[in-house]
């Protein structure tokens, strides 16, 4: 059976297992600690794998050791690399190549290969496109032990020149840390495999900026209302009073819409012209249908149920197209009513100020919206509602106002009421 235990007379650790009916132990130059016992302990479990399924090469794990010639007779080609496995185990110092850590490109397949089963379908593209686009390009040569903090902090710099959307003239610092991300996955599972120190130590992701959001009021929103293409007002009443994201509302199925409960079931989303599931499993939830979106939902029942599964779609009855519908509908009706330019999305931010500024209880609309927590609800939205409640401090002015006078009145001379009578009462109150 493998063991990890520590030599008494250095206190260093030592491994302990048996290969091809050998018993074999190998020294480290590791003091017993927690920590480099954990470490031993992922690498023991990796070699015995290794020995189940018959590709345990000893002389990769452990080449400077009098045990790897009865196993394997065969040099390791020296070569420019990194340091072989035996400066662990307190081996030699020279330079190897070590077959047991793959170049950058092998491993990153490998693991986009073992992750993208418990992925939705939009995630693995946006991997996929993120590892044939940039990571593999610029690292994919190198083993994965071979790449250094400086060559990720060189990647991080040079995607910054990138050219971004818009003829914008670099990539934003929302969209590097996204490329990043899965870097830095990559890394830490690699060097926890081959027992390397992770070089993305210490490495942070950019600050990214506060995003400002711009809700519309009431007022903008009855407006748009009542200018909009009478083919989309339905659709916009639905968006600006459920919240909803685009993918949400696009992606809606009758099947989805009870008029008996007055709930529209989030459960799908529609993402680069297909069905995926929702965001994030908290965004699977039952938006309520107030009467606006409950009457708007039953007029386009009538207009759509019988030739599309889709509740809003085009002449051919399949989902809308975001792109087309916000170029060819949305930012020229804002033009049109000398609005500011704003994102579709912004329907779901007013959807939300209006229902705080309304009163109604934070977890209700977290819910609707699809939020786990109040938190994001309260730093995103919270400055928006003293413009729609008036709670603005005003009403703590009203109380202090009221109390005062009230304490003013106490201390006011009262030349009401006739002496004997305040005599009669003083008395009273001295008994």
């Amino acid at each position: 059976m493998s063991s990890i235990r520590a030599r008494k007379e250095s206190g260093k650790l030592f491994i302990d297992f048996r290969y091809k009916n050998v018993r074999c132990r190998e020294q480290t130059a590791l003091d017993d600690t927690p920590e480099n016992r954990k470490r031993l302990g992922v690498l023991l479990k990796k070699i015995e794998a290794e020995i189940t399924l018959g590709t345990f090469d000893y002389r990769t794990y452990f080449p400077e050791s009098r045990n790897a010639l009865k196993f394997d007779a065969q040099p390791i080609p020296v070569g420019i690399g990194s340091k072989s496995p035996e400066n662990l185990y307190g081996g030699g110092t020279e330079q190897r190549v070590s077959p047991a850590r793959p170049s950058f490109k092998d491993f990153a397949n490998e693991w986009y290969g073992e992750n993208e089963v418990r992925w939705r379908r939009s995630q693995r593209k946006t991997v996929r496109g993120t590892l044939d686009r940039h990571l593999i390009p610029a690292l994919g040569e190198k083993t994965v032990d071979q790449i250094t903090k400086a060559d990720i902090l060189k990647l991080r710099s040079s995607l910054a020149k990138v050219p971004g959307r818009k003829n914008k003239e670099g990539l934003s610092t929302t969209r590097i840390n996204h490329i990043l991300t899965p870097l830095r996955m990559i890394m830490n599972e690699a060097a926890d495999r081959f027992n390397f120190s992770t070089p993305y130590h210490n490495i942070k992701s950019l600050k990214v900026a506060r995003t400002e959001i711009a809700p519309f009021t009431l007022d903008e929103v009855n407006r748009i209302l009542a200018a909009v293409r009478s083919d989309f007002t339905d659709y916009y009443i639905v968006r600006f009073f459920t919240g909803m994201r685009t993918g949400e509302i696009d992606g809606l199925k009758w099947k989805y819409v009870d008029f008996d409960r007055r709930i529209i079931m989030v459960r799908e989303t529609i993402v680069m012209g297909e069905d995926d599931q929702t965001k994030t499993d908290g965004s699977r939830r039952d938006i309520v249908m107030s009467e606006p979106v409950f009457q708007a939902m039953q007029r386009q029942s009538a207009k759509t149920a019988k030739r599309s599964v889709h509740v809003f779609c085009n002449r051919e009855g399949q989902p809308l197209d975001n792109k087309n519908v916000t170029n060819r509908v949305w930012y020229p009706l804002l033009r049109h009513l000398g609005l500011a330019k704003r994102r579709p999305y912004q329907t779901r931010h007013t959807a939300a100020t209006l229902w705080l500024g309304a009163g109604e209880n934070p977890e209700w609309i977290a819910r609707q919206l699809g939020h786990t927590t109040t938190e994001m609800l309260f730093r995103v939205y919270s400055r928006f509602v003293p413009n729609l409640t008036r709670q603005d401090g005003s009403a703590f002015e009203r109380l202090l106002a009221s109390s005062i006078q009230s304490i003013a009145a106490v201390g006011t001379p009262d030349t009401t009421t006739p002496p004997k009578k305040k005599a009669a009462i003083q008395k009273r109150s001295q008994r």
